[in-house]
């Protein structure tokens, strides 16, 4: 099961090079059609905006699960380990609680970009904003294991760690301010 997982990210990290390399590519056509043959292709415009858009939220959880969002290390560090499974247990929580609510923000918004289309590529909008049903499960799933993890004992001390920022040089905490 775990092979499964992290072969999906895997995916999820290759998606994110094409869709990224997909859009530097778009702009920098459309940059050098712009100013060397003064014409454009709208198409680019568009579609760089939206892989922006879903290698932000796609990005987003294969970070969370990587346990490299910005976090407060310097309050954790002053814990003991007891201290720091409750401020795990707290913010599993609060982050299960928002991206809960954003999954059913999206859930709610999504008759309305289903019905609407994009100007140019006329792709439905729910291409672009579903990501977020994508993100907010992902993301709720992750927190759930953490959390279900973190209750029955069976967190490892390297997690615990890496929550704290213990396993990050000064270098690497400095980069994440």
């Amino acid at each position: 099961m775990q092979r499964a997982i992290d072969l999906f990210y895997k995916f999820l990290e290759f998606l994110l090079i094409l869709l990224l390399s997909g859009m530097a590519i778009m702009v920098f056509l459309n940059v050098v059609l712009r100013y060397g043959f003064n014409s454009g292709l709208n198409v680019s415009d568009e579609l760089s905006r939206y892989f922006f858009v879903w290698v932000t939220f796609i990005g987003a959880v294969v970070t969370f699960r990587e346990h490299s969002h910005v976090g407060v290390e310097t309050l954790v560090m002053m814990f003991g380990r007891r201290g720091r499974i409750i401020c795990m247990i707290l913010s599993n929580i609060i982050i299960i609680a928002v991206s809960a609510i954003f999954f059913w923000g999206t859930w709610k918004q999504a008759p309305i970009n289903a019905s609407m289309v994009a100007p140019v590529t006329k792709l439905p909008m729910i291409w672009v904003y579903g990501i977020g049903f994508f993100t907010g499960a992902g993301v709720v799933i992750i927190a759930l294991e953490r959390l279900f993890r973190l209750l029955t004992g069976r967190i490892t001390e390297e997690e615990i760690a890496a929550f704290a920022g213990e396993h990050m040089s000064l270098e690497q905490l400095s980069e994440r301010t």
